[in-house]
């Protein structure tokens, strides 16, 4: 069982009477009489990232892809707060410092607070950050419509390329090698663009499992199905000099998770606005298909080829 039908099939009832949770069907919890939005997430060592030998990066990772959460809402988080566990070794003097410095850093950089936390020890290296921001409205998941254009901020894919790396199953030069590993660790959040969602976008969701298995559960519970095409998604000059010298397939890197970007519908009205909006705040976006309820399947269109739906449906954890 997947982590999403283990939530369907045994917590999803208890949350019937609590408008609030949204069925546990989205990023956040959205108290509309409090204007209250929180999100909640869980980072463990070796599952969401590799280990701590890096522990300012690290917690600057698991930092930006909680608050990411909001971003993809178009919610500004203003509190976050962490409960962590480790052992003597995680939490030596000098890693304290580091991940001190780093939240100050983070703190300055998205204008957020600590809040408070927990923190307890354990011999498994574990984070879970809860963020917290003020907002009249939310962009919910499943409000999709019928014809709407499918957007995605940003470059998709240099993250996983930078994992591949840091595992030693990439070996690039040294330059190469800090960039794309930077973008493992510090994925670039589209702030400008949240700020603007709640006029530009029907429905939302961030890059943190992969580009289209996010976009399926951006849209299943709206009888649509998606058409991308290929070629429009977006990839770094990086990415593109990297699969065209060792003849890789662009797919292979840009389903795969740890993105952080948003990906929003929007009707086709908007096209101009956002055009224009997106140039003006030097913001990228990029139309990369539409949406449609006159077909059989989810369609990755690749030239003259219609890859299958389930190609690449990015990350789960299974119990």
């Amino acid at each position: 069982m997947n982590e999403f039908a283990l939530i369907q099939k045994y917590f999803k009832k208890l949350s019937y009477n609590n408008p609030s949770a949204l069925g546990l069907n989205d990023d956040v919890f959205f108290d509309k009489k409090r204007k209250v939005v929180i999100s909640i997430d869980t980072y463990v060592e070796g599952v969401h990232f590799l280990d701590f030998t890096k522990p300012g990066l690290v917690i600057k990772k698991v930092l930006r892809s909680s608050i990411s959460d909001l971003y993809c809402k178009g919610v500004k988080p203003k509190f976050f707060f962490i409960g962590t566990s480790g052992n003597n070794k995680s939490f030596s003097k000098k890693n304290l410092n580091l991940i001190s410095k780093s939240l100050e850093e983070e703190q300055k950089k998205f204008d957020i607070k600590l809040s408070g936390g927990d923190t307890t020890k354990s011999k498994k290296l574990t984070f879970t950050i809860m963020s917290l921001g003020y907002s009249n409205r939310i962009i919910e998941r499943n409000k999709c419509k019928n014809g709407d254009d499918v957007y995605v901020t940003g470059n998709i894919g240099d993250s996983y390329l930078g994992l591949q790396i840091l595992k030693k199953k990439v070996l690039l030069n040294r330059k190469k090698n800090n960039y794309f590993i930077k973008k493992y660790y510090l994925p670039d959040l589209p702030i400008q663009i949240s700020a603007k969602l709640l006029k530009l976008a029907n429905s939302s969701i961030d890059i943190s499992d992969g580009l289209f298995g996010d976009l399926s559960k951006l849209m299943n519970n709206n009888k649509l199905f998606y058409k991308i095409y290929l070629n429009k998604v977006p990839v770094s000059s990086n990415m593109t000099n990297y699969l065209k010298k060792f003849k890789k397939k662009k797919i292979n890197f840009i389903s795969k998770g740890d993105d952080y970007q948003i990906i929003f519908t929007s009707p086709k009205s908007k096209r101009n606005y956002i055009k224009k909006f997106c140039k003006k705040m030097n913001q990228k976006v990029s139309l990369i298909g539409y949406l449609t309820k006159d077909a059989k399947n989810n369609e990755i269109i690749d030239g003259d080829k219609r890859l299958k739906h389930a190609y690449n449906e990015g990350y789960s954890h299974n119990f």
